[in-house]
């Protein structure tokens, strides 16, 4: 193996990693919170529009 191939190897093993961790944030992290605040909107417009329903 030569010292190009090594360097595009390493690469290759880098952006997999890089990848991965990506991955593991995004469906650890980022979706849940996208979500619990789609819910929170979503039960505040409905409680809103009890409200004005109620009072009306």
């Amino acid at each position: 193996m030569e010292f190009d191939q090594y360097l595009g190897f390493l690469a290759f093993l880098t952006i997999l990693t890089i990848g991965f961790w990506l991955m593991i944030f995004l469906l650890t992290f980022v979706v849940p919170y996208w979500l619990g605040g789609n819910l929170i909107e979503l039960y505040k417009e409905w409680r809103e529009k009890k409200k004005a329903s109620r009072s009306a």
